[in-house]
């Protein structure tokens, strides 16, 4: 071993922690991001700085500093920190936590329980720390990567306040890397180690707003350098801790809702360009392409309807390629039908007027099929009036029977559908204009004749 890996080994191994837990800020003015938060005069700096305690819920994505908040909260107030990871801790780790609490409280002291990953917790877990909140055996601090208005129970969220931390962008981490580097006693400083310019802007791009994983590529790109004896991490070695990794994306959380919501609404917006970043953004998280052909036959139905009925084949065919193909070579199938969705005549009108249909079943209950739409298939429903009075559509001129009505008795009469003057739908809206107005004309008549 040369004598640069040497020291660069000697520096990613004191004392044996990862760069990223090393480098954890250690007051607030370390702390880099969430300005939002830790500006002066906000609320939260304001907390820390007067070491005033209070139960709060951090709310944002990995590597943004919700662990490290909570330690200051607690350094801050000379207070006890207890950290606990709902993936291991159970009731018993509570109990014991608790227990410490009220020792400590009894010496005069605070205690911060940290809880990370609180959103694993069920809600008989989460309830657990309801009466030692409320009675101040504990202030109560969880750590979560998912929206707390579906994961935290509403009596702990109303005794906790909770902050929203924002993914770093790469300015942030560019300057976190850049301190690494630099630091003799946590970092890599005493290696001597440099960095390209151009090494650093793909480091900090690659860690995608994650400072823990931004850390984690440059400690791995510096044992490359190390090896190769070279005393300045290079591009080609950032690009290669950096490759393979996936952008922030939770097949079950928050993110992967937000981002189908965004598809969705930019394919109705009639936006291709941001309908196929929203895609590749899922396809490159992860996501199961056939939830995405799925979602995208429903943009066909929900979206586009009869405006243009060539999007729904569209999207049954896009699907049936991918099932052939598999992936890589069917994400592609999808993408052609996610863009026609994108550019093609845009008609809620079989939404909405199924919707209202819907709406009317629930309102009038179960009516009863007018007799002459009945049918008639056996002699004694022939003889109690079942189809007796139908008229047989084709036997009408232009195969309409003008004043005729489906409707069941005793209800209004509807117009679900209304076609959009946009696509075939203009054609259709023609047509159902002209129809309808025979269907009226025929109705008056009908009734001058029974008034005469």
């Amino acid at each position: 071993m040369g004598q640069l890996a040497r020291k660069v080994a000697k520096a990613s191994l004191k004392p044996w922690r990862p760069l990223a837990d090393r480098m954890r800020p250690r007051t607030l003015a370390e702390f880099v991001g969430q300005p939002q938060l830790l500006a002066p005069g906000k609320p939260l700096a304001e907390a820390i700085a007067s070491g005033a305690l209070h139960s709060m819920i951090l709310w944002g994505p990995p590597g943004t500093g919700k662990t490290t908040l909570a330690r200051l909260m607690a350094a801050a107030s000379d207070a006890e920190f207890i950290a606990l990871s709902a993936v291991q801790a159970g009731i018993k780790d509570i109990r014991e936590a608790v227990a410490r609490a009220q020792q400590v409280r009894a010496a005069g002291h605070p205690t911060v329980l940290f809880l990370d990953e609180v959103h694993r917790f069920n809600k008989a877990q989460q309830d657990s720390f309801l009466p030692h909140v409320e009675d101040g055996t504990l202030v109560f601090i969880g750590a979560t990567t998912e929206n707390p208005s579906f994961e935290i129970v509403g009596a702990l969220l109303s005794r906790a306040r909770v902050y929203v931390l924002k993914a770093l962008d790469a300015a942030d981490l560019r300057g976190l890397l850049e301190r690494a580097l630099a630091d003799r006693e946590r970092g890599l400083g005493e290696s001597g180690l440099g960095i390209e310019p151009e090494a650093l802007d793909v480091l900090a791009q690659a860690g995608d707003g994650d400072a823990r994983r931004a850390l984690g590529m440059l400690e791995l790109a510096a044992g490359l350098a190390g090896a190769a004896e070279s005393p300045v991490i290079t591009v080609a070695q950032a690009r290669e801790v950096a490759m393979g990794g996936r952008r922030r994306f939770d097949k079950g959380g928050e993110q992967f809702y937000d981002q189908i919501s965004a598809l969705h609404k930019a394919v109705r917006g009639s936006d291709p360009d941001a309908a196929l970043y929203w895609y590749a953004r899922m396809i490159d998280g992860g996501a199961d392409p056939h939830y995405l052909a799925r979602r995208v036959l429903r943009m066909a139905s929900e979206d586009i309807g009869l405006a243009d009925p060539r999007a729904l084949t569209i999207a049954l065919e896009a699907w049936q390629a991918y099932e052939r193909l598999g992936s890589p070579e069917g994400e592609l199938a999808i993408a052609e039908a996610v863009v026609y969705m994108a550019v093609a005549s845009k008609s809620n009108a079989l939404y909405a007027g199924f919707g209202a249909a819907q709406a009317d079943v629930e309102r009038y209950g179960t009516l009863d099929v007018p007799m002459q739409l009945r049918n008639a298939p056996t002699k004694l429903m022939k003889e109690l009036g079942y189809g007796s009075g139908y008229r047989y559509a084709h036997d009408e001129p232009e195969a309409f029977a003008a004043g005729e009505r489906y409707l069941p008795e005793g209800m209004p009469d509807r117009r679900y559908y209304e076609p959009a003057p946009r696509g075939l739908e203009l054609k259709i809206g023609e047509a159902l204009a002209r129809l309808r107005e025979r269907n009226q004309n025929a109705r008056s008549k009908g009734d001058s004749s029974k008034k005469e």
